[in-house]
C-alpha cells in the first residue's frame, strides 16, 4: 500500500489532496480541498498571473494541514510528497514545488514532481470502475484540447490537438462576448439550459492538410468563436435583448458536436475500443451526454472523469503519482524548477537523475 499528499497550483486553484493505492490497485481520496480563487479572478475577466501565486502562498499551508489531519496520517507516515512542476503558470507552480520539495526534504520522503496533464489523465481512475489501458483520451480543459493514445504500458502518444484556442478558451472568451461572467464555461452551461441548441448554424472549425483535405482530428475553435462574435454585433443591430439563451446553446452544441464526433472517429481509425474524457470542459452536461449516447451507439465504451475531479485539483496529481510509484518510475531530483510548458510525451525525462529544467 502506498500513499501519498499531492499538492496544485498550476493556475488559479491552491489544492492539497492525501491518497493511498491499497495492494489491489485501487486509489482512495482520503481528504481533498480547493482554495479557490474564481471570484477574485473574475473582476478581471481571466486569472492574474501574481494575484494567484500570492493567493497559493496563503492557502497552501492551512490546505496541507487540513488533508492530512482528515486522512489521520502523519507526514512522515506518508511514502511520498507530490507536487505539479509542468506545465503552468511559473509563479504559481513554484508555491508548491518549493513546499513539495521542501516537506520531502524535511520528512525524508521521495518527491515526484507530475506533469499537470498527467493528473488530468489520472483522473478518470479515480472513479468507480476505472478504464484498463489501451485506451484513447479526450483531454479538453481551459488551456488544453488533445487526443492522447494511452498504450498498455503506460506510453503516451498524441494523435490530435487544437491549433489555436483550446475548447476552454473559447467557452471564456463566447462568454465574455456574452457577458455571462467568468468563468465561461459554467456561466454559458447555465444559460443554455432553456436555449435553442439548432437556432444558429455556427462553423465546425478544422485544420487544412498541406496536401489537400483536412486533419481528422485535429481542432480550432478560433473561427467559432469569430463567428459567435458576427452573429452578435448583427444581432445587436436589430435585436434587444439578446437571445442569450439560443446563442449559449447553440455555441455549446457545437462544441460537444465537434468533440465527439473527432474523438469517436479516431477511436475507430486506430481500433481502439475505450474512450476516456478528463479536464475542466468534461464537466460540461451537454458534452458528457452527448459523448456517452453517441459512444454506445458506435460500440466504444467511454469512461469520464468524475464531476469532483475534472477541474485542477490535487486528487488527480496524487492519483498521478501513485500510479508512478507503482510503476516504479523513479523520484524527481530535489533540484528540479518548474516550466511553464513541457511535452507530455516526455513526462518520464521529469524522473531522471538530472532534472530537464
Amino acid at each position: 500500500m502506498h500513499a501519498v499528499l499531492a499538492l496544485e497550483t498550476s493556475c488559479d486553484e491552491s489544492a492539497a489532496a492525501v491518497l493511498r493505492r491499497d495492494d489491489h490497485g485501487r486509489i482512495e481520496v482520503l481528504a481533498s480541498q480547493i482554495a479557490s480563487q474564481v471570484e477574485e479572478h473574475a473582476l478581471w475577466g481571466g486569472v492574474v498571473p501574481e494575484i494567484a501565486s500570492r493567493r497559493h502562498v496563503e492557502a497552501l499551508p492551512g490546505l496541507i494541514a487540513a488533508v492530512v489531519d482528515e486522512a489521520g496520517l502523519a507526514l512522515g507516515q506518508l511514502d511520498a510528497i507530490a507536487a505539479t512542476i509542468t506545465p503552468g503558470l511559473a509563479g504559481a507552480l513554484m508555491v508548491a514545488s518549493v513546499t513539495g520539495r521542501t516537506l520531502a526534504a524535511l520528512h525524508r520522503r521521495p518527491f515526484l514532481g507530475i506533469h499537470h496533464l498527467e493528473g488530468h489523465l489520472a483522473s478518470v481512475m479515480l472513479g468507480e470502475d476505472p478504464p484498463q489501458a489501451p485506451y484513447l483520451v479526450l483531454l479538453v480543459s481551459g488551456g488544453h484540447t488533445e487526443l492522447i493514445f494511452v498504450a498498455v504500458d503506460g506510453g503516451m502518444k498524441r494523435l490530435g490537438r487544437s491549433h489555436d484556442d483550446a475548447a476552454g478558451e473559447a467557452f471564456d472568451k463566447v462568454a465574455r462576448l456574452l457577458d455571462l461572467g467568468y468563468p465561461g464555461g459554467p456561466a454559458i452551461q447555465a444559460v443554455a439550459e432553456t436555449g435553442d441548441p439548432t437556432c444558429f448554424k455556427l462553423p465546425k472549425g478544422r485544420i487544412s492538410l498541406p496536401g489537400g483535405g483536412f486533419h481528422p482530428y485535429d481542432f480550432s475553435f478560433s473561427g467559432l468563436k469569430t463567428a459567435m462574435l458576427r452573429t452578435v454585433e448583427t444581432l445587436r443591430q436589430t435585436t434587444d435583448p439578446l437571445p442569450l439563451a439560443d446563442l449559449a446553446a447553440s455555441f455549446e452544441q457545437v462544441v460537444a458536436d465537434v468533440l465527439v464526433q473527432r474523438s469517436l472517429r479516431c477511436a475507430e481509425d486506430h481500433g481502439v475500443g475505450q474512450l476516456v474524457m478528463v479536464g475542466g470542459v468534461a464537466a460540461n452536461r451537454r458534452l458528457r451526454q452527448c459523448m456517452l449516447e453517441r459512444g454506445q451507439e458506435r460500440g466504444i465504451a467511454v469512461s469520464i472523469a468524475p464531476l469532483a475531479y475534472c477541474t485542477d485539483n490535487a486528487a488527480m496529481i496524487g492519483a498521478a503519482a501513485l500510479m508512478r510509484l507503482s510503476q516504479n518510475t523513479g523520484s524527481t531530483s530535489l533540484e528540479s524548477g518548474v516550466a511553464p510548458r513541457w511535452p507530455l510525451d516526455q513526462a518520464n525525462a521529469l524522473y531522471a537523475t538530472d532534472p530537464p529544467f
